[in-house]
């Protein structure tokens, strides 16, 4: 089980939405990369970053604050957030990001993100984003009539690293993760599945641990409002995959 702390940029800067609204808008931190450093010398393994300026923008727009972040940090970096097309990727993936990951386009440009999969194998990140079960695109403003499981199927053998499934009902608002529909998303394919939206305490992280095959969760808004630390998310997940190989 990985734990992915979050930094979520607008604007440059370090912030947290509601349900993807971007007229809900918390800033955390001025500075991204502080932030990024904090993670890192909590104990962290990844960074989970999004560009929420680009999600809406269709293009990457906090490009200097990714890089500035990349450049700073020893740990592996995911990043989300407008990227649809190769050259992008490509870009990013050169830039010293470790993993992609691909929203919108899985919906809207199925043929790029299968080419893209077999191109960088085990670099591509797939992004499910749904309200009531179906899949959201275009930095959530728009919502398809696809299902989150029939996505899924459809890049099962694709070759991607992992799913990113977002509840976006729950996003941002410390309700609790929707691991009922994380699970069942889980057991319909085997690609790695990553729960986002909703972590409110450190009991929903000890839940999402305990509920294989989910192998990571993304937590944000839960750390900035210190409502439980990294290194008691991360000792957690560690307890749990120990207690998984002696089982």
């Amino acid at each position: 089980m990985i734990i992915y702390p979050a930094i979520d940029l607008k604007d440059g800067k370090c912030v947290r939405l509601k349900q993807g609204d971007m007229n809900r808008t918390t800033v955390f931190n001025e500075s991204p990369v502080e932030q990024a450093l904090a993670f890192e010398h909590a104990g962290a393994e990844w960074i989970h970053i999004v560009d929420l300026n680009g999600a809406f923008a269709g293009k990457s727009v906090n490009m200097d604050a990714v890089t500035a972040i990349v450049n700073a940090v020893d740990i592996p970096v995911q990043l989300g957030g407008g990227i649809r097309d190769e050259d992008m990727i490509e870009f990013w993936l050169n830039s010293g990001v470790s993993r992609v990951i691909l929203g919108t386009v899985t919906v809207k440009n199925p043929s790029l993100v299968k080419r893209a999969c077999s191109r960088w194998s085990n670099r591509i990140v797939l992004g499910i984003d749904a309200i009531d079960g179906r899949v959201a695109v275009e930095g959530w403003a728009e919502v398809s009539n696809i299902t989150s499981e029939e996505l899924a199927d459809d890049y099962e053998e694709a070759g991607a690293a992992a799913i990113i499934y977002t509840d976006i009902s729950r996003d941002g608002l410390l309700k609790g993760p929707n691991i009922v529909s994380t699970m069942k998303l889980a057991k319909c394919v085997a690609t790695p599945i990553i729960a986002s939206g909703g972590v409110s305490c450190i009991e929903d992280v000890r839940h999402i641990c305990a509920s294989p095959p989910i192998s990571g969760v993304i937590v944000g808004r839960a750390l900035y409002e210190r409502k439980f630390t990294l290194e008691a998310a991360l000792k957690i997940a560690s307890h749990e995959a120990k207690g998984a190989a002696f089982a």
